[in-house]
């Protein structure tokens, strides 16, 4: 009886947290061949699609700031937000998994915010108000929101990317 109990608390609309988290990256990266299991350390997932030759090869990894950058608060708390980041150090798009917002939502959880990072290089300025879209009623949270995807996203392409070539 417990077991069943502990299996409907984690479901999420019929999914395993890991299950609707792992569809986000497949949103992410729609031409992935395969997704990792989610490594530790740092925390994120790699992704993998098939090379010219044939054989697979790592086209970028997807994370969640809350795991690297756990500090970074919005507004009303932390900003869950799931990075898509290719190999390449280009940005394949951001997903919004939860935050909270006290007067509505108007902010980060909107396409037309989470449609600017697609494709943006992590060695970006990423300042809100010149090449990130300040919102109005929202300038802590995405400022925060900001902060998180940049800092993040350099934090682990350091870590777990191989370095450009020269």
């Amino acid at each position: 009886m417990f077991l069943l109990l502990a299996c409907a608390v984690l479901s999420v609309g019929g999914q395993t947290p890991d299950a609707a988290l792992r569809e986000r990256v497949r949103r992410l990266f729609p031409d992935a061949e395969s997704i990792s299991a989610k490594e530790s350390i740092p925390p994120h997932f790699k992704i993998f699609e098939r090379g010219p030759d044939g054989a697979p090869r790592l086209a970028g990894v997807a994370f969640l700031t809350t795991e690297l950058d756990p500090l970074e608060r919005g507004y009303d708390g932390p900003i869950k937000i799931l990075v898509g980041l290719k190999s390449t150090g280009i940005l394949a798009g951001i997903s919004v998994v939860e935050h909270r917002e006290p007067y509505g939502h108007f902010s980060v959880d909107t396409a037309e915010f989470t449609a600017q990072f697609v494709g943006k290089d992590i060695r970006s300025q990423f300042r809100v108000g010149d090449d990130i879209d300040a919102i109005a009623r929202a300038s802590i949270t995405v400022q925060s929101a900001t902060r998180a995807i940049r800092n993040s996203s350099r934090r682990i392409a350091r870590l777990v990317l191989p370095p450009p070539p020269h």
